[in-house]
């Protein structure tokens, strides 16, 4: 089984924020996959189904987002359940301005808290990442901390930037489903910027 966690803070508060477009991504696959029914599972909603004969699950954590990783818990015992492979994570990126993303198969949280409680709960920075550009423009003055910034709604404009990359992101995904991360981050580097982050 392969599963998604889209990173996000719950509350209807935070729905439109660029913290949250980790859940505008899980909530997309589950669209365009049919899976109906999400429900509580533990701290999180889950939702799962079958996407060209591989049982997905698709989980947003209810905990807020430093706490995100304790939803993996239950994954860490599973005995065929291998994060390398098995687990992508889809998270807010300040570092890639909006409009850009990033496939990634291991490395640091950079600074991201939700990426951090990933490491911490399942003891590993090897997992497949998708970080999903939220910074601002270049020569953009920040007046605000990195915390308002990442929990303050994206504007009109960068809403539909981040909506339009979700076909090509479920593409993306499925393509990382079945032919694994390499692949998928030779095929999907038309985005990627700079793979220092």
């Amino acid at each position: 089984m392969k599963v998604i966690v889209g990173l996000g803070n719950p509350g209807p508060e935070y729905v439109k924020t660029r913290h949250n477009v980790g859940w505008w991504v899980v909530d997309h696959l589950a669209d365009v996959w049919r899976f109906d029914g999400w429900k509580h599972d533990g701290k999180a909603r889950v939702v799962s189904g079958t996407v060209h004969g591989t049982r997905v699950r698709l989980v947003k954590p209810q905990t807020y987002m430093n706490l995100s990783g304790e939803v993996l818990r239950p994954y860490t015992r599973r005995p065929f359940f291998a994060m390398a492979n098995d687990l992508l994570v889809a998270v807010d990126e300040v570092a890639l301005p909006v409009g850009r993303y990033r496939f990634r198969e291991k490395g640091s949280a950079g600074g991201h808290n939700g990426l951090k409680s990933v490491e911490q709960q399942i003891g590993t920075q090897e997992y497949g990442r998708l970080r999903i550009g939220v910074g601002p423009p270049e020569g953009y003055e920040r007046r605000v901390s990195l915390s308002d910034y990442v929990l303050s709604t994206m504007g009109k404009g960068d809403t539909e930037s981040v909506l339009e990359l979700l076909p090509e992101l479920t593409e993306a995904v499925e393509c990382w489903m079945k032919e694994g991360m390499k692949t998928t981050m030779n095929r999907y580097a038309g985005k990627v910027v700079d793979d220092s982050a």
